[in-house]
């Protein structure tokens, strides 16, 4: 295998975890950061990252060792007896996609023994994989008897229910990250032999069959920047262009760029929207943007929760109508959350406009971290808004592509941090770190201190730089600047905030916004430092008066966090017949029972059916991710109120 880069392996080597490597073909309007050239260090995410290493990817391993989706590969590859032993074709995927999440985590915790683990189990996928490079365990162990769901020839019921794409899909997702990882080959070459057999069958034969679960489009083009062949970014853009004739759950009811509204599945959507962000971008499809942007403004003007989590219903996991967002119906699924994570990643690739990153950011903090356990052990596959105590995460499921897709998101973290240009460093999340990157063609190293999300202020220091001029831009957050989302589905019911304040040396700098950004430009030395001072005051929230589900209640957010009422911290009131009393204001407490540094949110509560002081209490909300920790009970994030002023 060749990897046009003719340097990349050697700077690998060199620099493993210090320097960003560019990869071939990323001509995006703006580069990501690789996570590999930048380590967290804060008291907030670096546990959680290293808990997924201790314990996420561990118990990964052993659920699939349990149910057999790692002996699949060892019968397909005939070192086992036996037949298919997992429940779904598409269990390969969860293989592949542990496996991405642990080459992520060895740069960040090199580990010896999880490495040969890695070694063996990419030799079990070797050897499954068929001479001309087909690799679909269901099938190469008995293409006689096969799931219901497989056809009886390779692909063709594939833009049903088959997946051998979307496996195939996560399994170029670890081949790259594998490669990054630890330099070698191994699984990348498989993934190579697999994506040639796809071309030329696709490609070369025209074969008609779309994807039925979009994965296998982000993927190639992620094969494409590693190795340089654009037969994989066309392959990607003939998936998304042959899209059509189906119906609305897997968005192939019309052709992808005659699309208007966001329907459907949520996962294969926004994998979808992410691959025509990348496509979009690198092949210039004009069509492909107008598209994608027609759909997230349909997204965040009616069918966006919140806590950042997309999808409102259960019977198509996925998008019902404008402002159908009831809470304790809300699907919210965990998978879905990761995706629309990467697809504002994109779009903000694409356009450079903080308001995705303010999504992004909404959904990180609060639904997608919902999804696992602060001990790493236990999953959301949903993650409703209220419950009455019949949700609690668990240890694993059936189908599980949730706890498998946290323990590959979350040590990648580090990479959307910051972005690149030619000219401009983009800070885009404020999570304490160091890196170092290459900046105007120079290497620039970086840190932030911070205690975000508890604690408003950012330090930005300049740790090592050449004396060359270059523009820092740095991310004023929606919710900073007195905008709840990028739309009117959420507005803060008050507005007697502070101002956020920025300083550069220690001076107050004459900054102008633009798209979401302050960019300063100056000639950076070491030592030089940026302040940023975000407020901090509790805000309340109010929905669309359309959203009925939340009509005559307001949601509590501090910060990016929002905040719910749970039972334990309520002891003996019901929580259905409660309603905040808003003329009492909030009070910010630490509270480190659950997690420390965690801020809580104190304010008065009182009986619905008698406002009066003596069925008042003091009621304490704690961060939405944290919900569901000590046992079943009810919780709910929107709360009626009593009328006042707002």
């Amino acid at each position: 295998m060749k990897i046009q880069n003719s340097f990349l392996t050697d700077l690998l080597f060199a620099f493993p975890l210090m320097i960003s490597i560019p990869l071939l073909g990323q001509n995006h309007h703006l580069q990501q950061v690789n996570f590999t050239s930048v380590k967290i260090t804060d008291e907030f995410w670096a546990p959680r990252i290293k808990t997924n290493h201790q314990v996420t990817i561990p118990i990964s391993f052993v659920k699939s060792e349990e149910t057999g989706r790692i002996k699949n590969f060892k019968v397909a590859a005939k070192l086992e007896p036996g037949g298919f032993c997992s429940t779904y074709p598409y269990d390969d995927s969860d293989v592949f996609k542990i496996i991405e999440g642990a080459s992520y985590s060895l740069q960040l915790f090199p580990d010896p023994q999880l490495e040969a683990k890695l070694d063996t189990l990419i030799n079990y996928i070797a050897l499954a994989q068929e001479p001309d490079g087909y690799l679909y365990t269901n099938r190469t162990i008995d293409s006689l008897h096969t799931h219901p769901w497989v056809g009886k020839k390779r692909w063709e019921n594939d833009p049903k229910h088959s997946h051998e794409l979307y496996n195939v899909g996560h399994l170029y997702e670890a081949a790259v990250a594998h490669y990054l990882a630890t330099g070698k080959t191994t699984l990348l070459n498989v993934a190579i032999k697999n994506a040639d057999l796809v071309a030329k069958d696709f490609l070369d034969k025209r074969l008609p069959y779309y994807p039925g679960h979009q994965e296998i489009e982000l993927a190639l083009v992620k094969l494409y920047k590693l190795t340089g062949n654009s037969r994989y970014l066309d392959l990607a853009k003939y998936f998304l262009d042959i899209r059509k004739g189906g119906n609305e759950y897997n968005q192939a009811h019309l052709p992808v760029n005659q699309q208007t509204e966001i329907v459907g599945h949520a996962v294969r959507a926004t994998y979808m929207y992410s691959a025509m962000a990348d496509v979009a971008t690198l092949k210039n499809v004009p069509e492909y943007q107008a598209a994608i942007h027609r759909m997230w403004n349909d997204l965040i003007n009616g069918k966006y929760y919140i806590t950042g989590g997309i999808g409102s219903r259960a019977s198509n996991e996925g998008f019902g109508n404008a402002y159908e967002l009831p809470n304790e119906e809300a699907y919210c699924e965990t998978c879905a959350s990761i995706g629309n994570v990467l697809w504002n990643y994109r779009m903000f690739l694409m356009d450079a406009d903080a308001k995705y990153y303010d999504v992004l950011e909404r959904t990180l903090y609060n639904a997608l971290l919902s999804g696992v356990s602060l001990s790493g052990d236990r999953f959301f596959y949903s993650n409703p808004l209220e419950s009455h105590g019949q949700h609690e995460r668990q240890a694993w499921f059936d189908c599980a592509c949730c706890p498998s897709n946290v323990c590959r998101f979350l040590p990648s973290l580090p990479g959307y941090i910051y972005a690149l240009d030619s000219s401009t460093l983009y800070v885009n999340l404020f999570i304490q770190n160091q890196a170092t990157m290459p900046v105007f063609n120079h290497q620039t190293g970086i840190e932030i201190l911070t205690n975000y999300p508890w604690d408003g202020k950012v330090q930005i220091r300049i740790l090592d730089s050449n004396p060359v001029p270059y523009a820092i831009a740095v991310r004023i957050p929606g919710w900073a600047r007195g905008e709840a989302v990028p739309s009117n589905l959420y507005k803060f019911a008050d507005d007697n905030i502070s101002k956020w304040k920025l300083r550069v040396n220690n001076k107050e700098y004459p900054f102008e916004l633009s798209k979401g950004y302050v960019f300063i430009n100056k000639e950076w030395n070491r030592g030089d430092e940026i302040e940023l001072e975000l407020p901090m005051e509790v805000r309340m929230v109010k929905a669309h008066s359309t959203v009925k589900a939340d009509s005559g209640k307001i949601a509590l957010q501090r910060g990016p966090l929002v905040y719910c009422l749970e039972w334990a911290d309520q002891p003996g009131k019901d929580l259905w017949n409660i309603a905040l009393n808003l003329q009492k204001g909030f009070e910010i407490i630490r509270d480190d029972s659950l997690l420390p540094n965690c801020i809580n949110i104190k304010g008065e509560a009182c009986q619905i059916e008698k406002f009066a002081s003596d069925k008042c209490f003091e009621f304490n909300a704690i961060p939405y991710f944290l919900w569901a920790h000590r046992g079943k009970g009810p919780m709910r994030v929107w709360i009626p109120y009593f009328p006042s002023r707002h």
